[in-house]
């Protein structure tokens, strides 16, 4: 191990230093808590963009600013329906309500809104859906209008509508403005419950496993500790918009945190009993326990580290800004770990284990408990074992071909959501491809002429659209009648510069899906042979802008980050693994079942979505968190087996130090696992269904990689790829080793 290092976790235990470091971080704590913001403060939700703003749908976007300049922000949509069709009585209300939405009374944060009161009956008419059930219209905010006061926007409408009292007329906000109002209005309390029932999760786990009250408080104590430093300095982080604090990460955060710090405690507490009872001072067992036990902290720690700090080499936004969340929290978890853990249990001291306290020379009574037994099994079948377990975990891992995707952000949210309820309404009652339609951005580098034998390229170019698989039609084709009368021209058709024009085409199916992705897909691929073939000079460029393109472009990013992300975490790790047992082929074998029980982990997750709670696609992010955190959190539970397993080679055979690795690391392995498991799993009891996925996901993973596979696959395979030992044995180290 390093010497700071080493020196550090030495003066961390020690009677003078535990006194320090604990005092370090209680002021660290207390200053931080005067000078510093909580992160709540600076939280959003990332946008599904790219962090280089280059993608085609960017591109476009930025077009559209450029050429078609607006204050408008955030659109919101105003969705209303009446199952029994919308009467008049109800439409004076939406005319007034409009009427209000244009004056000087509306909400500051509104910048426009589509004035429906303006229009003739007859016009008004165009806008209901068919069955005469439902009307759209649109507003927008102020360009600039962050989502605490969109929140705001939108509580504010609410109000006034329920002042209006419009009987039975269903009123629903979404759109952009009413995803990210909603957003905020789901995480408000979020975190306060994901904390508590983080806390009260690990608190009866601990006691219910060691039945010591102090081993139970402690370790949440410890984490309450760090959790409010890394709590501060993200807030530090968000103030000076040093990084974006996104609210999902510091909600996964938060449980990463509380279990990561509860697993090192236990790894600590466990090896110090085991010193208790050889040392008189509280301080050496200390010592000695963390001699032992600091180096698998380093590099589990640091492994953890590695792999969220990848997460900067994504392009994905959502990704990308879970990195600096992760990363700070794992500094400052990695560093109580070494340093906060092992000088509070050396100041309690022997008190910590009451009523079962360890004393010294104390009779080592031999357990022939559930790991004892599993070990014996190692030993005796390594090779059934592993046969067994392989072609399980392979099955589940060849059922992830069968996974389907959503790109839609709209399923994760509650189904009682406003946004949601509200796009629900306009999906049931207009056609699919209306949601969203496909802006088409024709840009020259010249001055465009607005005439016959511009008509006639733009209308070949329509033709060719129309022509392409998926595309339904043209909403508001240019007409010779337009060219005649420039009255009748679409408003917005032209912009400032007289460089660009732009209309708008309506897909046939929703959206987001599949169908609709491909078609706009086909519209890139074609686009520049389309414009050649209806006529337009190399120096036109078409652009497609829209909510279906930037779902395309979230697929090519997702698909991007996935290859980049698994091939550097995967190298990266091994190589720490290697480091850290100086060996070849063992951090390859540990890295090859991490990986297995990763897929075999999607596979049967998606069985359990699929098949039992009938879910039709999972969140194309899933994949991606889990494996960051499922591989990271994996080589924790290795490198303390290995790390047992090193140190009793030294007295034993190799077959005889693996299955007493096993043996003497169950325990603490799988109560880690249990509790890791468990808090993930309160995941489950958030708003958003991608983390209540992501939290059944990650418990599967790890009691499978915590029971099954770190406790039997991986001895097996150690067994199997090395029979030859690793040391003389005689027969006095040939004694039965007593399991505590």
């Amino acid at each position: 191990m390093f010497k700071p290092i080493q020196s550090l976790v030495k003066f961390s235990s020690s009677k003078r230093g535990s006194k320090a470091v604990l005092f370090i971080w209680i002021a660290a704590v207390i200053l931080l808590s005067v000078l510093a913001p909580s992160s709540k403060q600076y939280s959003v939700s990332s946008k599904e963009g790219s962090v280089k703003n280059d993608t085609p749908s960017a591109i476009a976007s930025q077009q559209l600013k450029e050429q078609f300049p607006s204050k408008d922000g955030l659109t919101g949509l105003l969705v209303f329906h009446d199952n029994n069709k919308i009467n008049d009585q109800e439409r004076e209300k939406i005319t007034e309500f409009s009427k209000w939405l244009a004056s000087d009374q509306k909400p500051q944060n509104i910048a426009s809104a589509l004035p429906f009161h303006q229009f003739p009956k007859p016009v008004q008419d165009q806008m209901f859906s068919k069955d005469g059930t439902t009307l759209l219209f649109n507003f927008s905010l102020k360009e600039g209008t962050d989502s605490h006061d969109a929140n705001q926007v939108i509580k504010d409408l609410n109000k006034k509508l329920k002042d209006m009292r419009l009987g039975s007329l269903q009123i629903e906000i979404t759109g952009p403005a009413g995803i990210t109002s909603d957003t905020i209005t789901i995480f408000k309390n979020a975190d306060f419950v994901l904390m508590l029932a983080t806390i009260v999760l690990i608190f009866a786990l601990l006691l219910f496993i060691y039945r010591s009250p102090l081993l139970a408080i402690i370790p949440l104590a410890i984490a309450a500790i760090v959790y409010q430093v890394v709590d501060r300095v993200l807030g530090l982080g968000g103030k000076n918009d040093w990084f974006v604090l996104d609210s999902s990460a510091i909600s996964i955060m938060l449980v990463l945190l509380f279990a990561v710090l509860t697993d090192y405690s236990l790894f600590i507490f466990s090896r110090y009993r085991e010193e208790l009872k050889k040392y008189d001072s509280k301080f050496d067992a200390m010592g000695e326990a963390i001699h032992h036990v600091s180096e698998p902290i380093l590099f589990s720690g640091g492994t953890v580290l590695l792999a969220v700090l990848t997460l900067f080499t994504t392009v994905f936004m959502p990704y990308n800004h879970f990195a600096p969340v992760f990363s700070v929290a794992m500094v400052f978890i990695l560093a109580a770990g070494l340093t906060l853990i092992p000088s509070i249990f050396a100041l309690v001291g022997r008190k910590a284990f009451w009523p079962f306290i360890p004393k010294v020379k104390e009779k080592a009574q031999t357990k022939h408990g559930f790991w004892n037994n599993v070990s014996k099994q190692v030993r005796k079948h390594p090779a059934v074992i592993a046969a067994i377990l392989l072609i399980a975990l392979l099955a589940g891992a060849f059922n992830t071909l069968s996974i389907q995707y959503s790109f839609n952000i709209m399923k994760s949210f509650p189904d009682d959501l406003s946004s949601r309820k509200g796009f629900e309404l306009l999906e049931d009652h207009y056609p699919a491809g209306e949601l969203a339609p496909v802006t088409v951005i024709l840009k020259s580098d010249k001055e465009i002429t607005l005439n016959e034998e511009f008509l006639t390229k733009v209308q070949n170019l329509e033709g060719k659209i129309k022509a392409i698989n998926g595309i339904d039609s043209i909403s508001q084709p240019i007409t010779a009648a337009m060219l005649k009368n420039p009255e009748m021209l679409p408003h917005g058709l032209m912009s400032d510069t007289k460089q660009a024009v732009k209309f708008q085409v309506v897909l046939k199916d929703n959206p987001y899906d599949k169908g609709a992705l491909e078609a706009v897909q086909k519209l890139r691929d074609q686009g520049n042979s389309m414009l050649k073939q209806s006529g337009f000079s190399s120096g036109t460029q078409i652009h497609f802008s829209g909510q279906t393109a930037e779902q395309l472009d979230i697929r090519a990013m997702n698909q991007r980050d996935m290859i980049i992300l698994f091939s550097l975490v995967t190298v990266l790790i091994t190589i720490m693994l290697g480091i850290q047992t100086r060996s070849i082929l063992m951090p390859i074998l540990m890295m090859a079942t991490i990986l297995l029980s990763y897929g075999a982990t999607i596979g049967f997750g998606w069985i359990i979505f699929h098949d039992i709670l009938g879910y039709d696609s999972i969140s194309y992010r899933l994949p991606v968190y889990t494996f960051v955190f499922m591989v990271a959190l994996g080589v924790d539970y290795n490198i303390m087996l290995v790390s047992r397993i090193k140190e009793e080679a030294a007295k034993f055979s190799w077959r005889e130090a693996v299955g007493n690795g096993v043996a003497l690391t169950g325990g603490v392995i799988s109560s880690a696992g249990i509790i890791l498991a468990a808090t993930f799993a309160v995941l489950m009891t958030q708003p958003l269904q991608e983390l209540f996925l992501f939290g059944v996901t990650m418990a599967v993973g790890v009691l499978m990689d915590t029971f099954l596979v770190r406790g039997m696959l991986l001895p097996s395979i150690l067994i199997l790829t090395n029979r030859k030992d690793r040391a003389q044995v005689t027969p006095k180290n040939k004694q039965v080793t007593q399991i505590h």
